[in-house]
């Protein structure tokens, strides 16, 4: 069985009945949690193979979990207009259960991405079938407007850190997804207005306060270092989509920081299990340079990809042969236990890099 197959088959497999896609079935971290950001690049990287049913029925579950909060975020955004203050705690989550209810253990919530990414990830499934996807008018809606109210609120990055900063990388999946949100046609004239002036808004922000000296953009407002998750405002967001000169820089600097050897850590001061190399990003820098027309450097982060498969083919989060610090590995395999694999992210992604280089099987 080639990757693409065994990447469509896991994901398949572990896909619940109403269509939510767990993190990672047996990373007790992750385990029974399914999150809007992952899901949404599986979701692309199935319906780019042909698995329209498994990424609308993800779709589906989405908008059911988010219309089932549109009475929560009328009052959040209601609060806020009022000039109440409304603290990160009564956010809407980043992550569910699988039946689509609140978990009941701590975590690091409030996270905007999600929500953009999946308004992304939507619309561009849509456009390749051609057909909306039934029954996700009001959660596009209740998304687009929770979104609208709140995107620039300080919030948790990509990775569940610095609740206390706006994330470029945040920003720009919720710059995505708003301009999902108004071409899928569902709102109303005013709601596509004030999506439309809070793109607007992102986009002044970020080059006013994102943008670093050198011209690349940055991992938080006014902080110059970069981070694995920017290749995203690049492609497939398109804050600075390929060509420009911004996202050109991004690319770039990511890879000359962060790429070792067709690998790609999160960022320089990572110590999460030490501070591996992840797959997920491999892909994202792989579909940068595919996208550019560097297709042989974009092969490479492929076939480093499928290199870190194990003999069954399961894809992990990340690799533990080049630590960032190697004494901080311990501590985290002693609270959650080894790496988490598979993890399905890894999986979507491998799908998505085989697709834009016409890897099908």
């Amino acid at each position: 069985m080639t990757l693409v197959s065994h990447s469509l088959d896991v994901i398949k497999r572990y896909q619940s009945a109403g269509g939510a896609y767990p993190a990672s079935p047996t990373f007790s971290a992750y385990r029974g949690y399914s999150w809007l950001r992952d899901g949404a690049f599986i979701a692309e990287g199935v319906s780019r193979h042909g698995d329209r049913s498994g990424a609308e029925a993800f779709h589906a579950w989405c908008a059911r979990v988010i219309s089932d909060r549109a009475g929560q975020v009328d009052s959040l955004v209601a609060r806020s207009e009022r000039g109440e203050r409304v603290s990160p705690a009564e956010m809407l989550p980043t992550r569910f259960t699988l039946d689509g209810v609140d978990g009941d253990d701590d975590w690091w919530d409030f996270q905007l991405d999600g929500y953009g990414t999946w308004l992304w990830a939507l619309r561009e499934h849509s456009q390749r079938y051609g057909a909306a996807v039934a029954g996700t008018e009001k959660g596009v809606r209740t998304a687009a407007r929770y979104l609208t109210a709140f995107w620039d609120l300080p919030c948790y990055d990509w990775w569940e850190e610095h609740v206390e900063q706006r994330h470029v990388a945040t920003l720009g999946s919720i710059h995505a997804g708003l301009r999902a949100a108004v071409a899928l046609g569902v709102l109303s004239p005013a709601e596509s207005a004030a999506a439309s002036e809070a793109v607007a808004g992102i986009e002044a922000l970020v080059s006013a306060d994102g943008v670093a000296e050198s011209g690349y953009l940055m991992k938080w407002l006014g902080n110059s270092a970069v981070d694995g998750s920017l290749l995203a405002c690049v492609e497939p967001f398109g804050l600075y989509p390929v060509g420009h000169p911004v996202g050109e820089a991004t690319v770039r600097e990511v890879e000359r920081q962060l790429a070792v050897e067709g690998g790609v850590y999160r960022y320089l001061a990572d110590t999460f299990y030490g501070g591996g190399r992840w797959v997920l990003l491999a892909g994202f820098l792989g579909w940068n340079h595919a996208r550019a027309g560097r297709r042989e450097e974009a092969r490479r982060y492929l076939d480093w990809m499928a290199a870190q498969a194990d003999p069954s083919g399961d894809l992990p989060e990340q690799v533990s042969d080049r630590l960032l610090v190697p004494g901080r590995e311990q501590e985290w395999v002693e609270r959650w236990g080894p790496v988490a694999k598979p993890l399905l992210w890894s999986h979507g992604m491998y799908l998505i890099l085989a697709d834009e280089l016409g890897v099908t099987s």
